[in-house]
């Protein structure tokens, strides 16, 4: 079956009030509200955050033939600084547009500059994945590979996104965030309104669409909206082509299949906001692990498990393990230990220490055990 072009109007839709999506709406706008006084220190959450903006791209990146494992990513891109892999350009790429997003989205609104920005940035020295105009519309027609939906004539595409933007930014009321979220993501892939890099634009723009609405990544939220895609590619992209038919029932199929996923996602990686379920169940485990592959030694090991145990710690708190140590031969541990990006003073006090993650010894460990407690899709290679 040859693909076609249909056009239909760009609303928002009733799901009414039996429909499970309504019970999802609620539920979520529950947890955009609900108050974050989580325990795990600043210092820790943004390292998770940063983790987990690397999960963002590397998931965004597979949903579109990008066989980059996270294994493969960490050593590349880590482990060996400046890289010219294009499959690795393309996820840094990816973070550097959430870094983008993060550090713009309350002090600008979503339109055109936004986007197309956001598209610069994630096409940027790419040849295969990347854009001959980019951060601009484009210039042609083109169909979608394996869709039997055929987007709107290239002279047409600024007339539908100025309408989406229309329909983002509308003072609507905030019971309908969620719906406009999902259906904007949709809409968007339908107009697909640049040459290349359409499908990782439209989940940083769902990205974007949440922090906006609410659900604050600034200070104490993980927001992995990829995860929902990549969870199940072809799932993913049934969805789509269910409201690509434009029927009320393809709209909200595709509504509660985006906003189910978001909620399990949200509900999950809060959890790692509870200090005791982050230390217990990834944190010990992954410095357990590291210790077992031999990428620290036992003495390293020791000195760690103290600072998860104290998520803020002191020379005086490692002095039992080091008896007879001086200060100055603690300090020395210590600097060693920071030297090695293994642990991180306070930001105003440089005597209190955190442990630090982020890095060649430890990063690996942490990703396996997040896989292994169902923070990762399945079946992902770490």
């Amino acid at each position: 079956m040859s693909a076609t072009f249909k056009h239909f109007d760009l609303k928002l839709v009733d799901p009414g009030f039996e429909s499970p999506l309504t019970d999802l709406i609620i539920e979520l706008d529950h947890l955009r509200r609900k108050s974050l006084g989580g325990t795990t220190h600043p210092h820790i959450f943004f390292q998770l955050k940063n983790i987990f903006h690397m999960l963002e791209s590397i998931g965004s990146a597979r949903i579109e033939g990008n066989h980059t494992t996270i294994a493969e990513y960490i050593e590349k891109r880590i482990d060996s600084g400046e890289t010219e892999d294009e499959n690795i350009l393309e996820i840094l790429n990816s973070e550097k547009a959430m870094a983008f997003i993060d550090e713009n989205i309350s002090d600008y609104p979503i339109n055109r500059a936004f986007v197309s920005e956001v598209h610069k940035i994630i096409v940027k020295n790419l040849n295969k994945e990347g854009s001959k105009n980019a951060g601009q519309y484009r210039k042609e027609n083109l169909k979608i590979v394996g869709s039997n939906h055929l987007p709107p004539d290239y002279t047409q595409v600024s007339v539908y996104m100025d309408e989406l933007f229309k329909f983002i930014n509308n003072k609507d009321a905030k019971k309908y965030d969620l719906l406009k979220t999902a259906i904007s993501h949709h809409r968007f892939a339908w107009i697909h309104p640049f040459d290349n890099g359409n499908g990782r634009t439209v989940r940083l723009l769902t990205y974007a669409m949440l922090i906006k609405q609410g659900f604050n990544v600034s200070f104490g939220r993980i927001l992995n909206p990829t995860a929902v895609f990549c969870n199940d590619r072809n799932k993913y992209y049934k969805a789509l082509s269910n409201a690509d038919t434009g029927s009320e029932s393809g709209i909200l199929h595709w509504c509660e299949y985006v906003l189910a996923g978001l909620k399990v996602e949200i509900e999950k990686i809060d959890l790692l906001l509870n200090y005791n379920y982050l230390s217990a169940n990834i944190l010990l485990p992954a410095v357990s692990l590291a210790k077992k592959k031999e990428n620290i030694t036992e003495r390293e090991e020791k000195v760690l498990q103290i600072a998860i145990k104290k998520q803020v710690f002191m020379s005086s708190d490692i002095e039992r393990l080091f008896p007879g140590k001086v200060h100055s031969e603690r300090s020395r541990i210590l600097r060693r230990l920071r030297e090695k990006k293994m642990i991180i003073t306070e930001k105003d006090n440089s005597r209190k220490y955190l442990i630090r993650f982020d890095n060649n010894y430890l990063l690996r460990s942490i990703i396996e055990v997040l896989g292994k407690n169902n923070f990762l899709p399945p079946n992902e290679e770490v």
